[in-house]
């Protein structure tokens, strides 16, 4: 099944999920008669991806370690365990938020399953609030990687292997 990751306009309580968010966007992609819950999905989407993602990921590392920021696998222990490198901070099976709280920025990724037995979706919602100007710095450099990362992990909801 191939199905077409689109952007929507975010849909969900930021007050409540990151206070003060300054950012959000949410991309949807339809999983047709698929039982998934938002875990499922978020496993989908993180684990086993492409190899340019994990390079962007050791680069940006890489890139951000002088500036005392959180780099992969650093910060407490969340209460829902790890996906990835994603704390998961709440989660309910139609919906699931990781994320966490560092110096330049906060952020939530919010995974959230939706619809009824025939079709179902799935909607990653990003929110972020930053701190100051490195955090508003960072954002803007990676916000073109976001995009593209973002779409690229959606679209192995539907295939895994993607």
């Amino acid at each position: 099944m191939t199905s077409t990751v689109r952007a929507v306009t975010p849909n969900v309580d930021a007050g409540k999920l990151l206070t003060g968010a300054q950012f959000a966007d949410a991309f949807r992609v339809e999983i047709g008669a698929a039982a998934m819950n938002a875990r499922e999905a978020c496993v989908r989407m993180v684990l086993n991806g492409p190899r340019w993602i994990d390079a962007l990921l050791r680069l940006r590392n890489l890139l951000v370690r002088p500036f005392g920021l959180k780099t992969s696998g650093q910060g407490a222990p969340a209460p829902g365990g790890m996906i990835g490198l994603f704390p998961v901070l709440s989660e309910t099976p139609e919906q699931l938020v990781a994320g966490f709280d560092d110096s330049h920025l906060d952020f939530r990724i919010v995974v959230d399953v939706s619809g009824d037995a025939a079709s179902r979706q799935v909607t990653s919602t990003t929110l972020v609030r930053t701190h100051n100007l490195l955090g508003r710095t960072y954002l803007t450099l990676i916000m073109p990687f976001h995009k593209l990362v973002v779409r690229n992990m959606m679209g192995r909801i539907v295939e895994p292997g993607r």
